[in-house]
């Protein structure tokens, strides 16, 4: 059990985020973006290269520290996210994962039959150690700029990767085994609920200051099976995090794409803040759960090749869209700026320079602030 204690940690400077996750008034709009640390950036691209791997990059502390904090040097974003990746419980599980360059995740043995099912457990976090070292290091290195954001998979999530063996665009191997034996899937989500809880915690203790759930292929399922088979199982997850940790309120955030017709459903998660794709109205879900959960998101990553005045049109859209800020007192219906998904690695730096002055001149005016 990591024990890192907060004094270990410089005071945090600007806890926008965090505040707008407790659903407290901010002075602005905080923005970051998921996949920022990441291939759109040439010197995350060098450091890669001197890696040689993707997961000589995530399992080294030094690199994994370097890259999760460049982002950070070019722009004036709000929060600093773990660089890793969401298939390292799987591979920690000795499903044995890879990454060819160009290419998406792969795992050496998939879990497709009943004797694949009976071998799995939740991992020995030991084999996690790079993961929650890497936590204490990027914590230290912010030196308190911002907030460090922890995630992981969903259970549902990770069982698609370990049961295709891959990525998938059908999914069809993952939902065979879900309509012909439940039974078999259900134990792979249940092993990797229990996995998932005890992965954010440790990196809580290492130093995680909000921890994110990504339900990526939530929204592939029907409705019904989305809430027996991924709903249920995150509902597990979040039950069993760290809701303070030395002190600190450690927010929550669930994040499922394609998922904002269930949203009303997830109005009683206990997390703190509901991530939404581009897909989704903001207004709508603000009149829906925001008296309960903030809310992040959700421009089109698309937007960012356009050019810089038209990306600062889309943003005003997304902030007028969820509409007047909270300004207090006591809490309110709060807006964390995101993309409706990973940022794309063709994205020109200059572009989210636009979009991340965009975010903040606009957020504040509409505060009234200059």
């Amino acid at each position: 059990m990591n024990t890192t204690s907060t004094s270990t940690f410089a005071p945090l400077k600007n806890d926008t985020f965090l505040r707008a996750c407790m659903r407290q008034a901010t002075d602005y709009t905080p923005m970051w973006m998921m996949r920022q640390a990441g291939r759109f950036l040439p010197e995350y691209r060098a450091t890669r290269a001197k890696a040689g791997s993707f997961m000589g990059l995530a399992t080294n502390t030094d690199y994994a520290t370097e890259v999760t904090l460049q982002p950070l040097d070019r722009f004036p974003i709000d929060a600093a996210i773990l660089f890793s990746d969401i298939l390292t419980v799987p591979d920690a599980m000795g499903l044995g994962l890879s990454f060819a360059l160009g290419e998406g995740p792969k795992f050496a043995h998939s879990v497709r039959d009943e004797a694949a099912v009976a071998k799995l457990e939740v991992p020995d976090m030991a084999k996690l150690q790079y993961v929650f070292d890497a936590v204490t290091s990027i914590r230290k290195a912010l030196n308190g700029r911002v907030p460090l954001i922890g995630f992981s998979g969903s259970p549902w999530t990770l069982a698609c990767y370990m049961v295709e063996g891959a990525g998938s665009d059908d999914y069809r191997l993952v939902k065979t085994m879900m309509y012909s034996r439940p039974d078999l899937m259900h134990r792979i989500l249940e092993i990797n609920a229990e996995a998932v809880a005890v992965y954010l915690n440790h990196q809580i203790e290492a130093g995680a200051q909000a921890v994110m759930v990504f339900d990526s292929w939530g929204g592939v399922l029907a409705d019904g099976a989305f809430q027996e088979f991924s709903l249920a199982y995150t509902r597990r997850v979040l039950a069993k995090l760290h809701k303070t940790w030395n002190g600190a309120t450690i927010p929550s955030i669930v994040f499922t794409k394609g998922g904002a017709l269930w949203l009303d459903e997830m109005a009683d998660l206990d997390c703190n803040a509901l991530g939404l794709d581009w897909t989704a109205n903001l207004t709508k879900a603000r009149a829906l759960v925001g008296g309960s959960k903030a809310l992040q998101g959700n421009l089109d990553p698309n937007v960012l090749f356009a050019p810089p005045e038209k990306i600062e049109a889309e943003v005003i859209k997304v902030l007028n869209a969820f509409g007047t800020p909270h300004s207090g007192p006591g809490l309110g219906p709060t807006h964390i700026f995101n993309l409706g998904h990973g940022i794309s690695q063709h994205t020109p730096p200059e572009h989210v320079a636009a979009l991340v002055e965009a975010v903040h001149k606009h957020s504040r005016l509409m505060r009234g602030a200059c």
